[in-house]
């Protein structure tokens, strides 16, 4: 078995600075991948989000792990900055064969529940902008250069399944209708690339233990399972390396077309690609969700991770 089977591929991962888009980067390094890191904040400069993590962080990490990682600052909302970038990757790489699209607008708690009129207008048009507007933005740019080698992967990074959205009222007006956006581009893309020998795939992580949730529940990677005593259904939670490893899964697939315009979470892609999460379980959240959490069970993940 080839454990390092995206060796030569070349992989765009924007939003990579932290939480799903870092966890991925680092899979697809840990595969062998040459990965361009892109986000806004620096060690030198800061997004909006205020966060501490860089995307200099995530670039080491990729090296850590066996690949090559590129750290570039982009705006994703510039489409200059964009086409830039994809030039720097046609000049220096010849190539791309991995594009994930994982950028997202939350800057903050988003507003839970509150309808259009109830929102913050600028906030959630700014919701758009970061979290759909750049998706676009880095498609057009990118996808050219992502065609020209047959094989080629695109990943729409979301939250919650075609499934489960389509039935779910997600947390408020904007933060819906923008993962419904880019659940109908995963669409689309699929519809544009097959002629292309090209993939196109939307995928879910499930509840992420991202940087920022840890802080918010106080604790950290090594210690999480604390945090169930006042979440019990945080149980079902997953690290950002899972759906790296399903991101990584994908792109070794000899049969990666199968997946072309589908919806699919980590948990369902581990099932199919036997990958596992860092603690060794492959937990299955968006069916726990449906089956447990939602219908007001008490927390159980036996059988589902």
């Amino acid at each position: 078995m080839n454990d390092k089977p995206l060796t030569g591929k070349v992989a765009l991962v924007t939003g990579a600075t932290r939480a799903a888009g870092r966890g991925t980067a680092v899979q697809l390094g840990a595969a062998g991948a040459t990965v361009y890191v892109t986000g806004r904040t620096t060690r030198a400069q800061q997004s909006e989000m205020k966060r501490p993590e860089t995307i200099e962080e995530t670039a080491e990490l990729v090296d850590a792990a066996g690949g090559h990682g590129i750290a570039v600052r982009v705006d994703h909302t510039d489409p200059e900055q964009v086409r830039a970038l994809v030039d720097r990757i046609e000049a220096e790489q010849g190539a791309l064969h991995i594009l994930v699209n994982d950028i997202w607008g939350q800057s903050g708690e988003p507003d839970w529940d509150k309808t259009v009129w109830e929102s913050d207008l600028d906030s959630g048009l700014r919701l758009f902008r970061l979290g759909v507007e750049t998706h676009a933005i880095t498609s057009h740019f990118a996808l050219p250069l992502l065609i020209k080698s047959p094989g080629g992967l695109v990943v729409e990074m979301t939250d919650g399944t075609n499934d489960y959205n389509v039935t779910n009222y997600r947390v408020s007006f904007f933060y819906d209708v923008a993962k419904g956006a880019v659940s109908r581009m995963a669409f689309a893309l699929a519809h544009e690339l097959a002629p292309h020998q090209a993939t196109a795939v939307l995928l879910s992580p499930g509840w992420l233990r991202s940087e920022a949730m840890l802080d918010g529940f106080g604790v950290t990677e090594a210690n999480w399972r604390d945090a169930t005593e006042n979440i019990p259904h945080f149980a079902i939670s997953e690290s950002p390396s899972y759906v790296g490893r399903a991101v990584a899964a994908l792109a070794a697939d000899p049969e990666l077309a199968r997946w072309n315009g589908k919806s699919v979470s980590s948990g369902e892609l581990a099932k199919v690609y036997g990958f596992t999460d860092l603690d060794g379980s492959q937990p299955d959240a968006w069916r726990y969700i449906v089956e447990v959490q939602d219908p007001g069970k008490p927390a159980d993940t036996t059988g589902y991770r």
